[in-house]
């Protein structure tokens, strides 16, 4: 398969995640994007923002185009780029998807999300239909970037082909031990969380163990009303930036991670490069990055991962963080896109 040569390419993605959002897909797409800037490449990014749009129902933050179509069609054009890569499975990434295979293009797919449990979750819709409905998306591109080998080898079981490759990174800059610590006088150990609060990510399950100390979550979702009425002694900050979102993990005596779906978990590695060592089940995203290495635990009975983890050296997590470099893992996206002809 034929790939990018070292030249400066103009390089497009589609995503229908996309600023203002805040979630692992934007970041990691906003991050990857600075880099390829950095090193010479022309890039642009079409997200939701350009088209009339309605909210996702449950999720009044993510906003879905309408009709994209036409309009996309005019912007790829407008932009003239010598590689495509569809970053989301979405209205934009459909219609990114029937752009190119209309004309006969070759373009690349990213699978970031496991779309088919989170479905079951709030729907009940079987998971099978989905998984065809996914399959049909990706099978049409010339690669499939996942981030794990754990979910390359889901993937395969589920019929995907052409899977490739595609780690992540860690802002070793923003997210280090120290700072001002902003949990104050709460009770220690401080278990915290962060991430989007939605029913997918298992946070009751965290907010239900019998630990000591405090549980902390940190970031908001459409589940936080529910969640903070039926945990009243957990502590909800809503978003923290600027510094503080980072402060809060240094500052955190363990990092607990309950979801079972997904398919990395950037803020394992935010967690760690503060030293903060994480908790987990023994599943996709924290198999692959904490494994055997003695920064956290991972088990079945997340109580005891919280538990074990406490014990886990803070040094040896920043250092293992250390080895996912964002430079690393822009250049892996790099190399792996395809010529559009």
């Amino acid at each position: 398969m034929r790939r990018l040569d070292g030249v400066p390419q103009r390089i497009l993605v589609v995503s229908d995640a996309w600023r203002p959002q805040v979630n692992g897909v934007v970041r990691t797409m906003e991050t990857v994007v600075g880099e390829l800037l950095a090193g010479g490449d022309t890039v642009e990014v079409i997200g939701p923002d350009r088209f009339r749009s309605i909210a996702m129902p449950g999720y009044a933050e993510i906003r879905l185009a309408i009709a994209p179509k036409r309009r996309l069609a005019q912007l790829m054009d407008a932009f003239a780029p010598d590689a495509v890569h569809v970053a989301t499975e979405g209205p934009l990434g459909w219609a990114a998807r029937a752009i190119c295979r209309a004309r006969g293009l070759r373009f690349t797919t990213s699978f970031h999300t496991m779309f088919p449990d989170y479905l079951h979750a709030r729907t009940g819709i079987p998971r099978a239909w989905s998984w065809a409905v996914m399959r049909r998306f990706h099978g049409a591109g010339q690669g499939v970037f996942v981030a794990t080998r754990s979910l390359a080898k889901t993937l395969e079981g589920h019929g995907f082909k052409n899977l490739v490759a595609w780690s992540r990174g860690v802002d070793l800059a923003r997210f280090k031990p120290g700072g001002k610590d902003p949990h104050g006088d709460l009770p220690r150990p401080i278990f915290l969380y962060a991430g989007r609060i939605a029913v997918e990510k298992n946070i009751a399950a965290f907010l239900a163990l019998d630990l000591p100390g405090t549980k902390v979550v940190v970031g908001d979702g459409p589940q936080r009303p529910a969640l903070e009425r039926q945990f009243p002694n957990a502590v909800f900050t809503g978003y923290r930036d600027n510094g503080v979102l980072a402060a809060s993990y240094a500052h955190a005596d363990v990092f607990v991670f309950p979801s079972r779906t997904d398919t990395f978990g950037l803020v394992l590695l935010e967690a760690l490069a503060a030293g903060t060592p994480v908790a987990a089940y023994p599943v996709t995203g924290p198999l692959d990055v904490i494994g055997d290495a003695p920064v956290g635990a991972l088990d079945e009975d997340l109580r005891a991962a919280c538990l074990r983890a406490l014990d886990a050296d803070r040094g040896l997590c920043r250092t293992h963080a250390e080895a996912f470099s964002w430079a690393a893992c822009a250049e892996r996206f790099r190399a792996a896109l395809v010529p559009m002809r």
